[in-house]
């Protein structure tokens, strides 16, 4: 497989090499429903930065970006879910993934196309979300979907070409070679996030977002772009990095605002990255580490029950699957990342107390604390 199912940051395990996996039947990728008290909307927006020239392509073109706005709609009826991946790209991404087009079906979430947006809930905390490398923005879709469902609007950001797979509005599918220069990714993602933060204020539901209020949040690639772009930008009051790395300027000089990061017991936690502890000293504001036991890269996101789902059919070992994957069960992977991270942005974006960011907890056993 080329790219992004079992793509953790630079490891990529091959197809079994017995010959062609055995036909198994089709799967359908069900991300467990928000649990928030409002029904989800969402809508697609292709944006256009005319100041840029797009750095990752010989043929240049302006900087394109695709992103979805996930909110908590007033009325979900007539609008249809959106799917995980639009048709076309997820065909693209099964092929380039091994695949065969209909083995794993991702033609569905809680998200509803366009359905409006519950305005008597007044202005909204925003938050964005950065997926990891050679990934996609859906691969956040469950925490997104939570996060919605609690009163936030939530921006995902697909960074093409170092994305897995983007579709835009013409039909055009892009993909890109693997990423390998990381810091040059973070340092575009960067320029991203703050293209797509001056965009806001000029979108049709821009009178409900509260721009005072904005944090961040991302996966491996995307945790290092979460913790640069709040080096760079200080409208994001906020952020979270789940298992990401961190590059530039903002390994060594830190960050005054809260932050949180959430790693595992493997190879890139805080434990074995120099770059990551250094990050860590040099946090001057609120700052929280968790360690999610039994995790591994990618027990975060969607990853946890999409990996699973993807094993039968690419003829994958156990211990293939466990070395992406973790041990920890999809439900307790699930469980944390709809748990914490409204945690975290609640009390950081709307002044809520939050226990469990206050120690252990024994509802969340496989949950290491450090102050």
């Amino acid at each position: 497989m080329k790219r992004a199912l079992l793509l953790a940051f630079a490891l990529v395990l091959p197809v079994a090499s017995c010959g062609a996996p055995a036909a198994v039947p089709a799967q359908r990728l069900m991300i467990p429903s928000p649990t928030g008290p409002h029904p989800v909307g969402t809508v697609s927006v292709h944006l256009v930065d005319q100041s840029r020239q797009n750095p990752w392509t010989k043929a240049g073109g302006k900087r394109e970006l695709m992103v979805s706005l996930w909110y908590p709609a007033k009325d979900v009826r007539n609008h249809k879910v959106a799917p995980w991946l639009p048709k076309a790209a997820a065909d693209r991404y099964l092929e380039d993934n091994g695949l065969e087009r209909g083995s794993v079906l991702l033609d569905t979430t809680d998200g509803h196309e366009g359905a409006p947006i519950d305005q008597s809930l007044g202005r909204l905390p925003v938050i964005l979300y950065s997926p990891g490398a050679n990934a996609s923005r859906a691969y956040g879709t469950g925490v997104v979907e939570e996060l919605a469902s609690r009163g936030y609007v939530v921006v995902t950001i697909d960074h093409p070409y170092d994305a897995a797979v983007v579709e835009f509005p013409d039909g055009r599918v892009e993909t890109g070679p693997e990423v390998t220069d990381f810091a040059k990714a973070v340092e575009v993602r960067v320029a991203d996030v703050r293209f797509v933060l001056d965009q806001l204020p000029t979108l049709d539901t821009a009178h409900v977002f509260d721009l005072q209020r904005i944090g961040m949040f991302g996966h491996s690639l995307g945790g290092a772009a979460t913790s640069s772009a709040m080096y760079a930008d200080k409208r994001i009051r906020a952020g979270l990095g789940l298992d990401g790395a961190v590059f530039g300027k903002v390994a060594q000089s830190g960050l005054d605002r809260p932050y949180l990061v959430v790693d595992t017991e493997g190879k890139g936690g805080m434990s074995t990255n120099p770059a990551l502890r250094t990050f860590w000293d040099g946090l001057r504001g609120w700052r929280l580490n968790l360690t999610l036991k039994g995790a591994a890269h990618n027990s975060f996101g969607d990853d946890a029950l999409l990996i699973p789902m993807a094993a039968k059919p690419l003829g994958l070992s156990k211990a293939e699957l466990e070395e992406v994957v973790g041990t920890i069960p999809a439900e307790r992977a699930l469980a944390f990342q709809k748990a914490y991270p409204v945690a975290f942005f609640d009390l950081h974006l709307r002044g809520r107390k939050e226990p469990l960011l206050d120690g252990p907890s024994p509802a969340f056993p496989e949950v290491g604390y450090r102050r």
